[in-house]
């Protein structure tokens, strides 16, 4: 990969990054809210060198050294006048071909970004060991109960006073078949991220009593609690008897927080 070529990549680099932080939302697909600002200074930082490179490979003088090498001035050229400033006849300006490579996701992001991740890494991932609680919050007395999907699980598993039992709550989350557990099996997902999309665990409740919509649909379940296991303890079934089942829109952010309120 030539210089010039490096310059425009680094500018087309900058340009994605700041694409996707400052004129949407669309970097939360990959990393959380709070890496805004560094994504930010790196696009930045992105477009100022590849500045920087293009300005001096534009310079006349640059280009008109490299095209005719120091051997046309009289200096220490080879007789042919092929020099290439080590006296070795053959060229350092050129990067590994394989660069080229990173013209790919540069592309992705300024003309179609990837989507959040999903079903695909969810029925692959592991699931997300919820921390322990030393206190629950009272449930609201109405029902549904809006619940993330921590809350519910940390409930479930660790709430020795059941206090999901016979209550309605309302979760919101995507599809994950599961086929392995009988057709038309499936859960109700969400991912955690830590830091970006490459440290993703799994949250999940498994849903029965409706079937299940396509993969990757975003939707509100409303349904109760489905006891079994050992209530209170990390073997307690986390599923729930859906009664209804509504589809709703992708959020912005499509990950959760490790520790929302309980």
């Amino acid at each position: 990969m030539r210089r010039h070529v490096q310059a425009v990549l680094l500018l087309l680099a900058g340009t994605a990054v700041l694409h996707i932080t400052l004129f949407s939302r669309l970097y939360l697909r990959y990393v959380k809210e709070e890496l805004r600002p560094f994504l930010i200074a790196s696009g930045a930082l992105l477009l100022v060198l590849g500045a920087v490179g293009a300005v001096r490979d534009g310079l006349p003088f640059a280009s008109r050294r490299r095209a005719h090498g120091p051997g046309h001035d009289g200096g220490d050229g080879n007789e042919d006048g092929h020099e290439d400033g080590d006296g070795h006849g053959h060229g350092h300006g050129d990067g590994p071909r394989v660069a080229w490579v990173l013209f790919l996701p540069v592309l992705a992001l300024l003309l179609y970004a990837p989507p959040a991740l999903g079903s695909y890494t969810a029925s692959r991932g592991s699931d997300n060991a919820i921390a322990p609680v030393e206190e629950f919050r009272p449930l609201p007395d109405a029902d549904p109960v809006p619940l993330a999907l921590t809350g519910f699980i940390a409930r479930v598993q660790q709430d020795r006073e059941r206090s999901l039992a016979g209550r309605t709550v309302l979760m919101s989350g995507f599809v994950t078949p599961a086929p392995r557990e009988g057709k038309g099996a499936w859960y109700l997902t969400r991912l955690v991220v830590s830091c970006c999309a490459a440290d993703t665990q799994r949250l999940r409740v498994r849903v029965h009593g409706v079937p299940s919509p396509p993969a990757d649909t975003w939707v509100t379940v409303t349904g109760t609690w489905r006891p079994g296991g050992d209530s209170g303890t990390a073997t307690d079934a986390v599923a729930l008897d859906a009664r209804s089942v509504r589809r709703i829109p992708e959020p912005v952010d499509p990950y959760q927080d490790a520790a929302p309120p309980l």
